[in-house]
């Protein structure tokens, strides 16, 4: 594996290369003339907070909310589990946002059924703090899937993970019929003391945010997972998602430009505005992850790892 065959001169030589290049990022895109909107620090004051080797700031408005940035496994999807969270360890994410994916190159939610005190021994040996876990399902519904989402739910409360993100039911469905599969899972989140919450994604209910907000209005207890990157790709254009704010548990983030084609770009190049995020959230006294989402894609040109890491030091210098 990658993470395992550098020594650690080639590790600390390369950390110094990329902190530069960080660095010269970041003044460049803060100067630039279309930066404005997208990279206004929000107005309030702050003060620093040690989190888990990583960085946080607490800010105040009324009272006191703490916002910190925490990076998704699929960041790392080339790679096994234990060698991800390695890398968001090294890399000095404060927490992990760990996918559980039936499709996907780490746990499966299959796999949560039954005894799961061997797997949360394994995820506690990494030393990473989980902030949420990512579920995806073969189905959206049914007797199995409802086992696997007790199963994710119980390993949440074994390891002090407050929230679970599942999707809705995709596009075209029975909303009704989603609203009485969400209220159950809803009451099986509460009994295990864990948040659920819906992702925004454009193939499911929730790609109109009018849509996501009836569903959060209608069973008690459900927030959003805010991913914007879903409403700004859009084929006419960008979607406004501003009234979902006050519904938002968690976020996960990439950069992203308004056409089908451009669902994540380089750090920079997009359309998110990530100051205007930040105070919207501020507002609503959001006090949870920021998470860096930035995936391996067949069709990028770019190598992920460097845009991870601009986009932590971007979120960073915001919260």
């Amino acid at each position: 594996m990658v993470f395992d065959v550098k020594s650690d001169n080639d590790r600390k030589c390369e950390s110094r290369g990329q902190n530069l290049e960080i660095t010269n990022f970041l003044k460049e895109f803060s100067c630039s003339s279309n930066s404005q909107a997208i990279f206004t620090r929000p107005k309030r004051s702050y003060t620093p907070s040690a989190i888990r080797g990583g960085f946080r700031m607490a800010f105040h408005t009324e009272g006191v909310c703490a916002v910190y940035v925490a990076c998704s496994t699929l960041c790392f999807a080339k790679h096994s589990l234990d060698s991800a969270l390695r890398a968001i360890r090294e890399m000095n994410f404060s927490k992990a946002d760990v996918a559980i994916h039936e499709d996907g190159p780490h746990l499966k939610p299959s796999d949560l059924i039954g005894d799961l005190s061997k797997i949360a021994q394994k995820l506690r040996s990494t030393n990473v703090a989980i902030a949420a876990f990512h579920a995806k399902f073969s189905a959206y519904d049914g007797p199995e899937i409802r086992k696997q989402i007790r199963g994710i739910c119980r390993l949440a409360r074994m390891l002090n993970v407050p929230l679970v993100s599942v999707q809705a039911a995709p596009i075209g469905s029975d909303p009704d019929a989603d609203v009485a599969r969400l209220q159950d899972w809803v009451e099986i989140a509460q009994a295990e003391g864990v948040i659920l919450t819906v992702e925004t994604n454009s193939t499911t209910l929730t790609d109109d945010p009018l849509g996501a907000i009836e569903l959060c209005k209608r069973v008690p207890g459900l927030g959003l997972t805010l991913d914007p990157s879903y409403y700004i790709a859009k084929e006419h254009g960008p979607v406004d998602f501003d009234k979902l704010y006050p519904y938002v548990r968690h976020v996960r983030l990439r950069d992203s430009a308004s056409n089908p084609n451009a669902f994540q770009v380089r750090v920079g190049l997009g359309e998110l505005e990530y100051g205007k995020l930040v105070t919207q959230l501020d507002r609503c006294r959001y006090d949870r992850a920021l998470t860096v989402d930035v995936r391996p894609m067949p069709l990028d040109d770019f190598p992920v790892e460097p845009e991870v890491r601009k986009l932590k030091f971007l979120l960073e210098s915001l919260v």
